[in-house]
Parts: structure tokens; C-alpha cells; sequence
């Protein structure tokens, strides 16, 4: 199982999805500069998987400029990686671990520890 996050480039801060408004969403194409950021990325068709040390992230191409991007995520260090392309690109990102905005400057308070919880449970059934 992944730990999903989405990516959002806006031209205000994001406190909340609720809140959010998406008239200031700013259409990229995240693709292309997630390639152009990490150096190993199996591609398969419209699939591609990022490899890094201790950590793979799986998306799949737009055919289109987005204003976010869902990505699944496999170790904790993908997800430091991703604050880092995200920091970059003035980015934001949404933590589905949990359901928050991720405070780039205070990424300890991440929801991966509510994914390995769900993850442990759900092994458990």
C-alpha cells in the first residue's frame, strides 16, 4: 500500500482544501519537471515509478497542464524528497496520511506515522 499525497501549485497559500480556491491554481506540468529532478524513473507507457534510495513514487503522466498531482509513495524518504522539489517550485502539499496541508518548514509533522497505523490494522484483518 501507498502513502498518497497530492502536489498543488497555487498562487495563495493553502490552509485547507475545504478553503481552498481554485481560481488561484496554477496549471503546470509537474511531469516533466519530476523528471527533470530525479535521475532514475522507470518508465512504462503512462506509468511512471521514481527509484531513490529507500523510497520509490509512482505517478502516471498528464496529457495535459494540471494545477495538482496525486502521488503514491513508498518509504518515508520519498516523501523528504518531494518537500524538496516542493520548496523549489513553491509547490504545496496535501498529506493524505493526515488529510492536511504540510507545513514545508515543519515536515517532522507529516502524516506518515497515521499511514503506518492504518497499514499495520489493515495488514491485521
Amino acid at each position: 500500500m501507498s502513502w498518497d499525497i497530492i502536489l498543488f501549485n497555487s498562487s495563495e497559500k493553502i490552509n485547507s482544501i475545504e478553503d481552498m480556491d481554485e481560481h488561484q491554481l496554477v496549471p503546470t506540468n509537474f511531469c516533466t519537471i519530476l523528471e527533470s529532478h530525479f535521475g532514475n524513473i522507470i518508465k512504462d507507457d503512462n506509468h511512471r515509478e521514481i527509484k531513490g534510495k529507500d523510497f520509490s513514487i509512482d505517478y502516471f503522466l498528464d496529457k495535459e497542464l494540471v494545477s495538482n498531482k496525486m502521488l503514491s509513495i513508498y518509504g518515508e524518504n520519498g516523501f523528504f524528497e518531494l518537500v524538496v522539489l516542493a520548496r523549489k517550485n513553491s509547490w504545496q502539499i496535501f498529506d493524505t496520511g493526515n488529510d492536511q496541508m504540510v507545513d514545508l518548514e515543519t515536515t517532522a509533522n507529516n502524516g506518515y506515522e497515521n499511514f503506518q497505523k492504518y497499514l499495520r490494522k489493515t495488514l491485521k484483518s
